[in-house]
């Protein structure tokens, strides 16, 4: 800086420090502070804030984080700030009694870096957008009638698996369930919205498990640089580069069904990734909780063989007469749930179990923490379908009537209008890939070992070892007939 402008500089300066001092003082003459009281937190470090507490295993580091510091912490992890909430009283307050309050979902580090960005329906901010394609979700895709006219479409890919897995254990081969249950759920989701299969043979299937899991992957680690703030929007790590490129792969211009408009390919994509990898690791855990578990698996497949006898297979139909099936569903849900973190963004000043919350605050509720509470659940770290079910004379009936979160005790597909849409599909697919495959199998891990129930690193909950077993025809569905009808 030369002379000449020191000299006009150096005079700015000490006058408008003044000035910015004395508008401050009018400011606070005018509008006195109001006190505010944010919820409990940590002690922080300089900078990094609370990034020092976390854990690789995020959903369980969160919950004992809520167990010292209350249902309701505040956490900051660098330049980012969140609110989390971790039991089902206060997770009432924020889906329910101020529901619009939190209507919307935040952004992430992630969303920089998404080709389809503004155009996200799982992701858009509460509005017209958001509540169009909500409607038409509701209306067109997933509503009751709609499932219904396309059963045959669950049940031919139901049939495909069953014909993999029979042939499979013929040949003495293991079966990657995780593989395989990916398959079943992409081409399910992927021909009730367009019409077409997702994978025809096992690379396919293979590389859209891995871009699925990839885009999850990818999206967390990004998410996770918010606490980076502006550098974390950098790329050092390029990250953002890589989930595009996956991304990429999505919107292939030579595929075989052409969709040029962005909003419908976005909304294509989020039902894909939102419904194949939940899917498909909820009915992991289950199956590994079964074989872990012989009692619960003959009590299962006795309810089955009472019902539905030995001549045929498992229908939808039969789901509802099957109340052991639902509980085993349930339970795994509560347990094992496959979104661990419902994720909502504050649009305005509102008040949460006595805390003050301001506008624009980012809020996690622990599905996980919720549906493991001690307060709530007895065993709550115990896999126990019999907590789902209460005697009503000779019969058992399903205890949990409602699953779009009513009760706040359970929430595996969250609440409100924020709620899963698919929720209804998801059951149907789980209840009818568990009934079959606890009806037409025996199943073993190597060696006569014992599941590895351990939960992997990250947002996601999912299972630490993939999930490979043998398998011993127990009742083989693929007759004449059936066989027709699966090569039909």
């Amino acid at each position: 800086m030369d002379t000449g402008t020191t000299f006009y500089f150096v005079p700015y300066i000490l006058c408008i420090i003044p000035s910015l001092l004395l508008l401050s003082f009018l400011k606070t003459l005018v509008k006195p502070p109001t006190a505010s009281r944010p919820p409990p937190s940590p002690p922080t470090l300089p900078i990094i804030g609370h990034v020092h507490l976390l854990t690789s295993i995020l959903p369980k580091c969160f919950q004992t984080l809520a167990s010292r510091y209350g249902p309701l912490m505040q956490l900051r992890l660098g330049s980012s700030t969140c609110i989390v909430v971790s039991n089902a009283a206060v997770a009432k307050e924020v889906m329910k009694t101020h529901e619009l309050a939190f209507a919307s979902r935040p952004e992430f580090g992630s969303s920089e870096h998404f080709i389809y960005k503004g155009s996200r329906f799982i992701m858009a901010e509460y509005g017209p957008y958001w509540r169009f394609m909500k409607k038409l979700c509701l209306t067109k895709l997933l509503a009751a009638p709609t499932l219904d006219r396309l059963i045959h479409i669950r049940e031919e890919e139901m049939g495909k698996l069953m014909d993999t897995l029979i042939q499979r254990s013929r040949k003495g081969e293991a079966s990657d369930l995780s593989k395989e249950l990916t398959t079943l759920t992409s081409n399910i989701i992927c021909r009730m919205a367009m019409s077409t299969r997702c994978s025809r043979n096992g690379n396919e299937a293979e590389e859209m498990m891995e871009l699925v899991k990839g885009v999850v992957e990818l999206g967390g680690k990004l998410s996770i640089g918010d606490a980076l703030g502006a550098l974390g929007r950098l790329d050092l790590l390029g990250y953002g580069k890589k989930l595009e490129a996956k991304l990429r792969k999505f919107d292939n211009p030579s595929a075989e069904l052409k969709l040029t408009r962005t909003d419908i390919k976005s909304f294509f994509l989020d039902i894909l990734l939102a419904g194949t990898d939940t899917q498909s690791v909820a009915t992991q855990w289950a199956m590994a909780e079964l074989i872990n578990r012989p009692r619960v698996f003959n009590k299962l497949r006795e309810e089955i063989d009472s019902i539905v006898g030995s001549t045929r297979l498992v229908k939808e139909s039969d789901v509802p007469n099957l109340p052991y099936l639902q509980a085993v569903v349930k339970e795994t849900l509560r347990l094992h749930t496959s979104a661990p973190f419902i994720l909502r963004q504050c649009i305005q000043d509102c008040k949460i179990d006595g805390y003050d919350i301001k506008a624009n605050t980012r809020v996690m509720i622990s599905a996980f923490a919720i549906m493991q509470d001690p307060n709530s659940w007895e065993d709550p770290s115990e896999f126990i379908p019999e907590r789902f079910l209460v005697n009503s004379g000779e019969n058992m009936v399903d205890h949990v009537t409602e699953i779009k979160g009513q009760d706040f005790r359970y929430v595996p597909f969250g609440s409100g209008r924020r709620g899963c849409p698919g929720a209804a599909l998801a059951m149907m697919v789980m209840q009818m890939t568990i009934g079959r495959l606890v009806q037409c199998f025996d199943w073993r891990v190597k060696d006569g070992e014992k599941v590895d129930l351990n939960v992997g690193p990250g947002f996601s909950a999912e299972m630490k070892t993939p999930l490979v077993c043998f398998t011993s025809i127990h009742f083989d569905p693929l007759g004449e007939v059936y066989a027709r009808h699966v090569e039909g």
